[in-house]
């Protein structure tokens, strides 16, 4: 497994991790998915209390030790006494002494009115001074709610910002992406496959392309696809952990580099993407 630095802390977090989003559709499977990707090293895992899996996720982990557990708290929470009371909520379901990344799922404002956000990150901090999660991010956040959320913090950084990042999704290079990187925020690209739309749809020409490339890897057009977002750098992808079949293949498009001619090939499809 491939490894990158989670923001400036010096800690080292896998570049393919696991996303839960609905993972429990099928339970045995799921579970069996997920305990298949730690054993492929991919070793972090995201969910959020609004997913509503996080019981789920912990059954999965069970009693490892080495899982880097990234879960959120949906901005309906975000007042001090909420916030506190969501990460110990997850905590319990979880049921993991300490969380390794605790995220604020979208920003302040999405959904309707929300606390100051000196409120939210002061709470956020004091979570962390009480030993109960490790590090702080972010989830959706643009530059500006990044700066807002950082002007007001004291002791610590926020550390990740989780957003949609794919060959089909690039917004995030016309600003938020070098901001992160100058800044010193990891980007955790959720849905790095498009949604599905890279895999699903065999008769375009972006998935044609990466299959074309893929044979001079021996990878498959999924393999490019998800290798393609963690080339950028500073960026960890967490594809859904749906069956054992597709862990497998998420967790072989780490420990390969595509070359300059085939990254600048795919990124030709700039223009296409959104």
């Amino acid at each position: 497994m491939d490894f990158i630095e989670l923001g400036r802390t010096g800690e080292k977090i896998p570049a393919l991790g696991m996303g839960t989003w609905q993972v429990e559709a099928n339970p045995e499977e799921g579970i069996q998915a997920l305990r298949l990707g730690f054993e492929q090293g991919m070793k972090l895992v995201d969910t959020a209390e609004r997913h509503n899996n996080e019981e789920f996720v912990g059954k999965a982990i069970g009693d490892r030790r080495d899982i880097f557990v990234a879960t959120k708290v949906y901005q309906t929470h975000f007042s001090h006494d909420d916030v506190i009371k969501a990460c110990e909520g997850s905590l319990s379901r979880l049921g993991v002494d300490k969380i390794d990344l605790y995220q604020l799922h979208w920003p302040y404002d999405k959904q309707g009115p929300t606390p100051p956000r000196k409120e939210t990150m002061g709470a956020m901090e004091e979570l962390v001074s009480q030993g109960k999660i490790r590090h702080i991010g972010v989830s959706n956040f643009s530059v500006k709610d990044l700066e807002s959320a950082m002007s007001v913090m004291k002791e610590n950084k926020i550390v990740s910002n989780q957003v949609e990042y794919s060959l089909m999704a690039r917004g995030i290079e016309d600003e938020l992406l070098d901001f992160c990187k100058k800044e010193g925020i990891t980007v955790i690209a959720y849905k790095p496959l498009g949604r599905g739309s890279i895999s699903g749809d065999r008769s375009s020409a972006l998935y044609k392309l990466l299959g074309d490339i893929g044979k001079g890897y021996g990878k498959t057009s999924v393999q490019v696809a998800l290798n393609w977002v963690i080339s950028r750098g500073n960026i960890c992808a967490i594809p859904k952990a749906g069956t054992r079949e597709h862990v497998l293949e998420n967790a072989g498009a780490a420990g390969f580099k595509l070359s300059g001619g085939d990254l600048e090939r795919l990124d030709s499809f700039r223009a296409l993407a959104r």
